[in-house]
């Protein structure tokens, strides 16, 4: 009895599960018959852009404008009748999707909310069944994969969690660790009939190395463990190890996919269409003006592919910036004064020898120091825009010895590094001159208003003028001594302050006399010391050609202009630090970019109306759009559009002033005759 019960429960499944089969193979036929309905890939039906015009604020049916002439005209909110065709006064038309494959999105704050919708309809569900659908998005030539949708029937989700169920409980078989076929308990009775001194280590945290357990006991730990270990146990868990990755691919023959997929939902049929809304966000980029969605899918039946979707038709869109109200074509100007001289210093460290002061490349770092020297002279020489007049050397010493003896050191060896540059001044001035006899040279005015041409006079030939060189000397290099001291690290806050308490006190030699008694003087002298013997080169100058002291010129505003291209970039929030303080029309432009249109207003709305050009109205009727008022928004983009007839189509393209060319049928006359 109880054995024909189970047959017949058996039975029962079997035909339910036969059942089931047909009715998905009929389905899948009906479908590639084409007597299903389709997956439809379409725009999302927007009545006005993000953030525009609010339901109470246009709630009125009649708006006021007024045209060129100051006549009053009468506007009306209206959609067309579905019934009649006419168009009627009436609320916010209501829809869910548009079958038009292209859209007018707008960029704001530099980004762009992509939109579409997915519908699979009713009787194209199937419990065994799961949608992989593959949007990707082209941009300026630059393919992309966007995140996949996988729509999962609930029959086939349960198919893939057994399969993980199944390789669960093969992964559980396995062990990790080598130690579980160890038969402990007879590896204990081993070492404790045979080695009980060892045996007693059980509860003895003292270390012994290996080494040392096996030289006294004569058997090697692993050898013991080998003894006692169930191979075959060990080997079939290395074979279970060895197919693990095999036995995934067997068993999870369709793995649930988390990583790059926007949404995995589990559906069940009878519950209506499956719709889902897409929203690809982007940032925008220099010149953007178009995007396309393209959507490319399959239906799968386990790991199986069993009917691939016909193309999908891409949706384009195409994108309203803000950045392209600037005009690039402002420049601003700023007053610059040019000063006829010029001064320039640097220091040098040249190393003499103990009471000598003549130049020795030999020593030290003299050498190098040299070198830098002369490659500032020949730059100076060879300068287009300045004329180097005089220089004046100063040479330095360190505080040891006497003062007198010092201040003749000091002089002695900027008399010497004085004669030693002035020789190679006159050596490379003479190549220069024999250089310039073979052709000839132009001098250059760089940035001197042309205007200014009396103020210039052009040397009839290319001459380098005698330079004079004066050598000067400071005995004892005091001054840079309290800085070192200052910036040192090693010396303490106390021995600094033991110098600062002596520095301005006494005469030179009794000051240096008081530093010998501190510990760190010795310190002092040999780290400190050497970097006060230095050469200091200051260089005096003039502009080539120039007569007057000064001369006002004008340059361009180079900040003005990095927040244009910020602007043009779509950088808002670098143009709006930049052009902000101007308070112009592309300041106005960047702060609705960052949709801070009050800021903006501020800006254009002191404007008289009379001066306001088109840009300039139009991008007003965006702003108050926004905002809510909606008659001035209508009446400044009307306004634009009698000024340059180019924004009657360009309102088309953002959908503050769309959405008030259809609720207000602004240019149904113009239509009608254009259809007629």
């Amino acid at each position: 009895m109880y054995r024909i019960k189970g047959n017949i429960l058996i039975a029962g499944l079997l035909m339910i599960l036969a059942c089931a089969s047909c009715s998905t193979r009929k389905q899948l036929k009906a479908l590639y018959e084409g007597q299903l309905d389709t997956v439809l890939f379409n725009m999302p039906k927007r009545n006005a852009a993000p953030n525009t015009i609010a339901a109470q604020n246009v709630a009125q049916d009649t708006i006021i404008i007024k045209d060129a002439q100051g006549n009053e005209q009468f506007l009306m909110k209206a959609v067309q009748d579905e019934e009649t065709g006419e168009m009627v006064a009436t609320e916010v038309l209501e829809a869910a999707t548009v079958t038009a494959r292209f859209q007018n999105i707008a960029e704001r704050r530099g980004k762009v909310d992509l939109e579409y919708l997915v519908t699979v309809p009713e009787n194209m569900l199937n419990n065994a069944w799961q949608f992989r659908l593959f949007p990707s998005m082209v941009i300026q030539g630059d393919s992309t994969d966007l995140e996949a949708i996988f729509i999962t029937g609930r029959g086939y989700r349960e198919a893939q969690l057994r399969g993980y169920e199944r390789y669960d409980r093969f992964v559980r078989k396995i062990v990790e660790e080598d130690i579980y076929f160890v038969n402990i308990y007879q590896l204990e009775r081993f070492v404790a009939r045979n080695f009980p001194d060892l045996y007693a280590f059980k509860t003895d945290t003292t270390f012994v190395s290996q080494e040392e357990f096996e030289s006294y006991y004569g058997v090697k730990e692993r050898e013991a463990i080998e003894h006692y270990t169930q191979k075959m146990l060990k080997k079939r868990n290395s074979t279970l190890k060895s197919i693990r990755g095999k036995k995934y691919e067997q068993l999870v023959k369709t793995p649930i996919v988390t990583e790059g997929v926007r949404l995995d939902s589990v559906i069940t049929t009878g519950n209506g269409d499956v719709v889902y809304h897409y929203i690809q966000t982007i940032n925008t980029r220099p010149k953007l003006r178009k995007a396309t969605i393209f959507l490319k899918g399959s239906i799968y039946q386990g790991n199986e592919m069993i009917y691939l979707l016909p193309n999908f038709k891409p949706l384009d869109y195409y994108i309203s910036t803000t950045s392209t109200f600037a005009d690039l074509n402002v420049v601003k100007y700023l007053t610059q004064v040019i000063e006829r001289r010029a001064y320039a210093n640097t220091a040098y460290r040249i190393d003499f020898k103990v009471a000598k002061s003549d130049i020795n490349p030999e020593l030290g770092n003299n050498a190098a120091e040299i070198e830098k020297i002369k490659a500032n002279l020949r730059n100076l020489l060879d300068n287009e825009e300045f004329e180097l007049d005089s220089i004046i050397v100063n040479a330095t010493a360190s505080p040891e010895g006497t003062y007198v003896r010092n201040a003749q050191y000091a002089q002695a060896r900027s008399e010497s590094v004085t004669k030693y540059f002035d020789r190679f001044i006159k050596e490379y001035r003479d190549s220069l001159e024999a250089a310039n006899e073979e052709g000839f040279s132009i001098v250059l005015t760089n940035e001197l208003d042309t205007a200014m041409t009396e103020d210039i006079i052009i040397p009839e030939k290319d001459t380098i003028p005698e330079i004079k060189l004066t050598a000067r000397s400071t005995p004892e290099n005091w001054e840079d001594l309290v800085e070192y001291i200052r910036q040192d690290t090693v010396m303490t806050d106390t021995q600094k302050q033991q110098y600062f308490d002596l520095h301005g006190t006494l005469t030179p030699d009794a000051r240096e006399n008081q530093m010998k008694k501190y510990g760190w003087y010795s310190y002092a002298k040999k780290e400190i010391y050497p970097k006060l013997r230095t050469v200091k080169f200051n260089f005096y100058l003039h502009r080539k050609g120039m007569v007057k002291d000064t001369i006002h010129t004008t340059t361009v505003d180079s900040t003005y202009a990095r927040g244009l291209q910020a602007l043009a970039d779509m950088d808002y929030h670098t143009a709006i630090a930049l052009l902000g303080p101007y308070e112009d029309y592309n300041a106005a432009v960047a702060f609705v970019g960052l949709d801070r249109n009050l800021t903006a207003l501020q800006i254009l709305e002191p404007i008289k109306p009379e001066e306001r050009t088109a840009p300039v109205n139009y991008i007003m009727a965006i702003i108050y759009s926004r905002i809510g008022r909606v008659q001035d928004a209508v009446q400044c983009y009307l306004n634009s559009v009698e000024q340059d007839y180019s924004y009657r189509h360009r309102g088309n393209l953002d959908p503050e002033i769309s959405v008030l060319i259809k609720q207000y049928e602004l240019f149904k006359e113009e239509e009608e005759i254009e259809y007629w």
